[in-house]
């Protein structure tokens, strides 16, 4: 059985992460060229390395001392799936809220983990007076499948940091 619940800042450390497996074999991803979003080969092994998970708690930290939602899936116990929300609404007339990260461990994806974070990110943000959730999405064909599922689209306006930090993510956005 999987247990949701809200994270708090005291128990964002390197233990939660312990049984949680990042890794994603990347086959194919979408990439737009001349206007056209297209599949390209692009084979690589995404995994985060130590430094990545010291830099995601102290993201995960600031995003609940300033006002921001972390959720999080357990299976027995273990840290198995989780959102990040940040507070801040922005896009002008767009209203975004921006999904920071959603993640599932290799070995509970296609289990509804995924959809089940997704649509709680959805109900917080939409509870905090955002019209949209903004997601700065890796590429790969498989992670792109599941948002397309869950109702996103590409951006209407696009979040010039996200652009700079990931250039091969794709923008995306769902209504509220």
């Amino acid at each position: 059985m999987t247990e949701y619940r809200t994270l708090h800042e005291p128990e964002i450390n390197r233990t939660l992460f312990q049984d949680f497996i990042r890794r994603q074999v990347v086959t194919k991803c979408w990439r737009k060229e001349h206007g056209q979003w297209i599949i390209k080969d692009a084979p690589f092994i995404d995994d985060w390395t130590e430094e990545d998970y010291l830099v995601l708690i102290d993201c995960l930290k600031h995003t609940i001392s300033t006002g921001g939602l972390v959720h999080g899936a357990f299976v027995n116990h273990s840290l198995k799936g989780f959102i990040a929300v940040l507070p801040e609404i922005f896009g002008g007339e767009n209203q975004y809220m921006d999904l920071a990260a959603i993640h599932v461990s290799q070995d509970m994806r296609n289990s509804g983990i995924g959809k089940t974070l997704f649509l709680t990110a959805k109900q917080w943000a939409k509870e905090k007076g955002a019209k949209k959730l903004y997601i700065s999405a890796h590429s790969a064909v498989e992670s792109q499948a599941f948002y397309k599922k869950m109702g996103c689209v590409e951006a209407k306006v696009y979040q010039q940091k996200h652009v700079e930090e990931e250039p091969f993510d794709c923008q995306l956005e769902v209504g509220l």
